[in-house]
């Protein structure tokens, strides 16, 4: 079983930052598919940011221009630069990887997941 650990959230003010990290023992993110989803208490989880296999990034329509997703794949490692954080984007955000199907938003595609970790953005 893969376990895919989060970190970097927190509280913030409103235009700040916040950088998230996921890691993941003994697992290569180099050849799957890898995302950051968030979920709001009492909805379904929606998909931020991903990198496809063949290194293509694409963002939800409410980050693009403020949230940048990267991934290092010596160590392994993903990113999620997050800026100008408004309060709607408060959230758990988890990462994924391993998708399986087309559907790159769609979160139960995703095989792996972590924990989450809880962003809180005041204003």
């Amino acid at each position: 079983q893969v376990r895919l650990v989060e970190s970097g959230g927190g509280s913030v003010q409103e235009g700040g930052s916040l950088r998230l990290s996921c890691t993941a023992a003994e697992y290569s993110f180099s050849r799957v598919n890898v995302a950051w989803f968030r979920r709001v208490r009492g909805k379904e989880r929606e998909g931020v940011a991903l990198i496809d296999t063949d290194g293509t990034t694409d963002y939800a329509d409410s980050v693009k221009g403020r949230f940048t997703m990267s991934k290092d794949n010596a160590k392994p490692i993903l990113y999620l630069q997050m800026n100008s954080l408004k309060p709607e984007d408060s959230a758990v955000y988890y990462c994924a990887a391993f998708r399986r199907g087309v559907d790159r938003w769609n979160w139960t595609a995703y095989r792996y997941w972590g924990l989450g970790t809880q962003v809180t953005v005041s204003s």
